[in-house]
């Protein structure tokens, strides 16, 4: 998967007229001067983002100027920012006539004073050029009033405003990917597990992927196309990187590797980056005779795949993958060891298997090993989760919309444990006990998404843009 896009951040800086030409010929210069070199050395902080920034606004025409501009190159978000008191015009037609739109007001404080008194002239404008907090508290109940949708405030240091700014942006661009991605369910829901079952319509509303539905008379076709020569290349790459336990037979082997072929390229040909399989499918174990044990194949990450037909569970994937740029683990915990406050946690089926810091292992599919299924005992790449810090996201449907509960967790070094799954052992950051406790209550299906690193703030901000109800442990 590939990872996201530079952010686009569009700067609306507010001031008024009144104080533009303020302070001709002293040290400090014009007002408007001064205000123009804050700017241009302010944006340079910004390197993590294109940047639209179509000037300073002090009257309606500028705001006009500003809005086309917005309105021209599609920011992914809004920054805006008092430079000192102004009349409030801009900002409440802004308010009123920009399209909705991620937006963040931001306040600026001093690490000292920023003037020592105003006794002349030039202190005296200085002082005037400091006061952006009057600009953002009055700009604050009309944000109130108009009670726009995904708007934020931050408040602080220029330091932690911009980061802030930065989890933000990355929300944003996350918001704009999903809405313009495509999934794919094959062949459907998992009707053994009703809890995981999302309405399509309402998640196109609220989050925005498009749902391409597929079938295993398709999947069976781009098998039947496949070249013996791809499928015995992807076989020798897979046996040259990892090793076996000594039980496989090629024949199962090329077999379970032709249909993960098969279904990512399907999925390419839909435009699909993310393919929701429900892998314990009748139909599907049936006619292909396996369910298939090694997405992503040899060479590729253009394509997701997470197994039992969970709709939720795959966009709680999507969204690590893309905020981390990094490996992504299905998983359902399994069980609580109170002695040493952990759980095992894992999953069957397709996982992403080549994080460098986990381990990988040739190995059967147990759970339908004795099947009377054509390819019984069909190999998978048998994973084992890597040590380190977590995020743990969850999304599923609720009474109210979408929701989505977050947690950092540690994953420890073990070794395996679980044939036929691939699995790690999780310690959360809170007795155990009360961590299920609390994800219970708040009520989630078993499955999560596991990813290197902790992105919460983003997870949160994401959750806030989209309108899901949040958890945050």
């Amino acid at each position: 998967m590939l990872p996201l896009n530079k952010p686009t951040i569009g700067f609306l800086f507010i001031s008024t007229p009144r104080f533009h030409d303020l302070g001709e010929g002293t040290e400090g210069n014009y007002f408007y001067m001064r205000k123009e070199n804050y700017v241009k050395q302010f944006l340079k902080r910004f390197s993590f983002a294109d940047v639209c920034f179509p000037g300073i606004v002090y009257t309606r025409e500028d705001l006009k100027k500003a809005m086309a501009s917005f309105l021209s190159s599609a920011p992914d978000l809004i920054f805006a920012m008092f430079l000192s008191w102004s009349d409030d015009y801009a900002w409440v037609r802004f308010l009123r006539d920009m399209p909705p739109i991620p937006l963040v007001l931001a306040t600026i404080s001093f690490e000292e004073e920023p003037v020592k008194d105003s006794f002349t002239e030039d202190r005296f404008v200085e002082f005037l050029a400091s006061g952006g907090l009057v600009g953002s508290l009055e700009a604050s109940g009309s944000l109130a009033r108009f009670n726009r949708p995904m708007t934020f405030t931050f408040t602080g240091s220029e330091d932690q405003v911009v980061e802030e700014t930065l989890h933000l942006a990355r929300a944003c661009v996350l918001r704009r990917e999903i809405k313009n991605t495509v999934f794919g369910l094959l062949p459907s829901f998992n009707e053994v597990m009703w809890s995981t079952y999302i309405d399509p319509y309402a998640f196109f509303m609220a989050a925005g992927p498009e749902l391409r539905f597929l079938s295993v008379a398709q999947l069976e076709e781009e098998i039947d196309a496949l070249s013996a020569e791809a499928v015995d290349a992807a076989v020798s790459q897979l046996r040259q990187t990892y090793s076996d336990d000594g039980r496989i037979q090629e024949d199962k082997m090329r077999a379970s590797v032709a249909a993960s072929l098969a279904m990512e390229s399907l999925a390419r040909k839909f435009g699909i980056e993310l393919l929701v399989l429900n892998d314990v499918d009748a139909t599907l174990l049936n006619r292909i005779g396996l369910r298939p044990g090694f997405a992503p194949c040899p060479g590729t990450n253009d394509v997701m795949v997470i197994p039992e037909g969970d709709l939720g569970g795959g966009l709680a994937c999507y969204i690590l993958g893309k905020l981390s740029g990094k490996h992504v683990n299905f998983i359902e915990p399994f069980y609580i060891n109170r002695k040493d406050n952990t759980f095992a946690a894992g999953h069957a089926g397709p996982q992403d298997y080549t994080s460098s810091t986990g381990r990988t292992l040739l190995s059967l599919d147990e759970r339908f090993a004795k099947s009377s299924y054509k390819y019984a005992g069909a190999p998978f790449a048998w994973h084992l989760i890597g040590p380190g810090e977590k995020t743990m996201l969850h999304i599923s449907q609720g009474p109210n919309g979408i929701k989505m509960a977050a947690t950092l967790v540690d994953a420890l070094e073990c070794d395996y444990f679980l044939a036929g799954y691939s699995h790690g052992l999780i310690c959360p950051r809170m007795d155990s006990g009360t961590f299920f406790s609390r994800l219970i209550e708040f009520g989630v299906t078993q499955h999560f998404a596991l990813a290197d690193g902790n992105w919460l703030k983003e997870a949160s901000m994401a959750a806030r843009l989209m309108g899901f109800d949040y958890l945050e442990i």
